[in-house]
């Protein structure tokens, strides 16, 4: 054992001792500090006891008329605490009777309660829920009881605030002329020379863009003595969702809280967790279900403090409550605020055209279309196929397989173009062996890539010519797939067993749920399965042609024929029955085109004429030139680096 090792020894050892002190007194001071704690608490404990027992005997040392006397005193300072908190007028706008009544258009029927003046209530006469496996109760969009709509007010003289939805408005309603709708105001009068008015017009013209929005006015007079700060107006919005689909998983991931930003028009959601944002200079805000809506929108911009929380009863009490803290900018000045709710269906032809104080809305932005390529595809074609089809009475099952023809014969050139680049491949493979047994080496790479390149150009075949189609249609097919789950025109729609084309169609319930897969058999999610295993089994042997002996070729196998098409069924087996119908509907359509083209196009046929081609002189293209000069500085470069390393 040399001299470092016996330091080293000797220092571990005063370091493992000093830790234990060290640790020691740690201990003991935590110990000190423990039985002070617990002294302190004993201490309170005994205090509290102390003080009850003494308040014990007070109350049995009192006669009644003390005790008469002294409730007399509390009633009497607890009136005037009330007073102060709400004043003499407001205090009297406490007393009273909730009063709900309904009132009707050719679309909604909206329920209004005197006590707070608000909405409590909203019916969509036209649209059914999902309940016992029936569509026949109405729709409603929210939780009756839940529905709040409060002014934050304070009194002068009180440090505390109150709500509006504690007091008791007074309501008048009026029919508008030719019977076309309702006008209904709810006053609240504040002191003697102040009050708040809410003014409620439901129309009722046979547009639905119009009658599903509800105007909505605030009329003030002196309401800056009662708030807390003079130049904004602070409410609150919120209520809770009723699960009115069938799928609560699906319904869940689909509600939550919307909103317009008004410098840039821009519409997006609030973050997944349900976290309170703070936003500001917004035109409107939605509580956006899977295929309904709740929006409070603005004349103008409004700032907002939005938040939600998910229901942990899978949907059995709400879905998600809806929470939105909003402040108006406000001035004494301005007696009239102008806002609007729309109450309707997530429905592209209705909220397309729904304007607000002389502008758009955007507020059919909420419909979950796309972004971009997407979006425009599904804005200015797939709906208005889609609408025109169904202008024709047709079933929906009718109109899907319709759009779906419609679909493959606009991508069949850029199908027919793909399969044509494969089988160009196929007709080369010999060469391209050949290539391979003349550079085995890995040494060689660079060559042989060469080497293919070169007979690539020769042939005529473009190495992309196979994903360049098949990425060009992948807009249209991820547009198909954002359209079906968002069309509520699907919703409560029968085809075949499915009855309810915007659910899952369930032939079997197992009653226990299998991870990843789901509590039920969806037959269309089955099927559009067994035809994904047909597709990719076909395509697959077409491409082994060109892929045996490569490594990898099993994995690959596996992977295409057999763990795409099984995870499609565990993925799909919850979602919508119409969009499992057009895969199933879009794969046997695909089989079909690929058999066609199979028959028609002969690969001798394409090696003759890849074979003519190539015995022609072609002029190398500027990319070829370039890229084969980069090849041969990378060759060079490596064969610098591989002399390097023998010497």
């Amino acid at each position: 054992m040399n001299k470092n090792t016996i330091i080293g020894i000797a220092l571990m050892v005063v370091l493992f001792i000093g830790y234990g002190i060290y640790q020691v007194n740690v201990s003991e001071k935590q110990a000190e500090q423990q039985a002070k704690y617990e002294q302190a608490q004993e201490k309170k404990r005994a205090d509290e006891e102390a003080k009850a027992a003494a308040l014990k005997a007070e109350e049995e040392a009192m006669t009644a008329e003390m005790r008469a006397e002294r409730d007399s005193i509390l009633a009497a300072a607890a009136e005037l605490d009330r007073l102060n908190l709400h004043g003499a007028t407001l205090l009297a706008s406490l007393q009273g009777e909730s009063e709900p009544f309904t009132l009707e258009n050719d679309l909604l029927a909206v329920t209004f309660d005197n006590k707070g003046g608000i909405i409590t209530d909203v019916e969509l006469k036209n649209h059914f829920k999902y309940a016992e496996g029936e569509r026949t109760e109405r729709v409603k969009l929210m939780v009756p009881g839940t529905a709040a709509f409060n002014l934050k007010l304070k009194n002068e003289g009180s440090s505390k605030s109150v709500k509006s939805g504690d007091y008791y408005f007074t309501p008048t309603v009026e029919t508008l002329e030719e019977e076309k709708g309702h006008r209904v105001t709810m006053r609240l009068q504040l002191d003697a020379e102040s009050y708040v008015e809410y003014v409620y017009t439901l129309h009722n013209t046979g547009d639905a863009s119009r009658d599903y929005l509800i105007d909505f006015t605030l009329n003030q007079q002196g309401l800056d003595k009662w708030l807390e700060s003079q130049d904004k107006i602070a409410l609150n919005w919120s209520n809770k969702s009723v699960k009115n689909e069938r799928n609560f998983d699906t319904e869940k991931m689909a509600t939550t809280i919307a909103y317009c930003e008004n410098e840039d028009e821009n519409v997006d959601e609030i973050d997944a967790d349900g976290g309170k944002e703070k936003l500001r200079n917004l035109d409107w805000v939605a509580f956006k279900q899977q295929y309904f809506s709740s929006a409070f929108i603005a004349k103008e911009p409004i700032h907002g403090a939005l938040s939600f929380k998910t229901s942990e009863k899978r949907g059995k009490d709400f879905v998600k409550a809806f929470n939105a803290d909003i402040t108006i900018p406000f001035t004494p000045e301005q007696e009239r605020y102008d806002f609007a709710f729309y109450y309707g269906p997530n429905d592209f032809t209705v909220m397309k055209d729904v304007e607000f104080a002389g502008k758009e809305t955007h507020i059919e932005e909420v419909i979950p279309m796309g972004g971009w390529i997407i979006g425009w595809i599904n804005r200015f074609l797939t709906i208005p196929v889609f609408q025109w089809l169904k202008s024709y009475g047709l079933n929906f099952g009718l109109i899907i397989l319709i759009l779906t023809i419609m679909v493959k014969l606009i991508i069949l050139p850029l199908t027919y173009k793909s399969y044509m680049s494969t089988a160009k491949m196929r007709a080369v493979r010999p060469e391209l062996e050949e290539i391979n047994k003349k550079y085995p080496n890995q040494d060689d790479a660079m060559k042989k890539q060469q080497a293919t390149m070169e007979l690539y150009r020769k042939a005529g075949i473009s190495p992309m010519g196979g994903c360049l189609p098949l990425l060009i249609q992948m807009p249209i097919l991820w547009a198909m797939f954002r359209f079906f789950p968002a069309s509520i025109e699907l919703r409560g729609q029968s085809f075949l067993w499915a009855d309810d084309l915007s659910a899952y169609d369930s032939v079997l319930e197992f009653g226990f749920n299998i991870p990843f897969y789901g509590d039920h058999v969806s037959l269309f999610a089955l099927l559009m399965t067994l035809a994904l295993f047909g597709y990719s089994f076909m395509t697959y042997k077409q491409q082994s042609a060109t892929t045996a002996g490569q490594p990898g070729a099993g994995m690959m196998k596996f992977m295409m024929v057999y763990f795409m098409p099984l995870m499609m069924l565990c993925v799909m087996n919850s979602f919508a029955s119409g969009l499992c119908y057009y895969y199933f509907v879009s794969q046997i359509l695909t089989m079909l085109i690929m058999f066609a083209i199979r028959r028609s196009v002969k690969d001798e046929k394409v090696r003759e004429r890849l074979l003519a081609n190539a015995s022609k002189p072609r002029k190398k293209s500027k990319f070829q030139e370039r890229y084969e000069e980069a090849m041969r500085q990378q060759q060079e470069q490596l064969n610098r680096e591989q002399r390097r390393m023998r010497r």
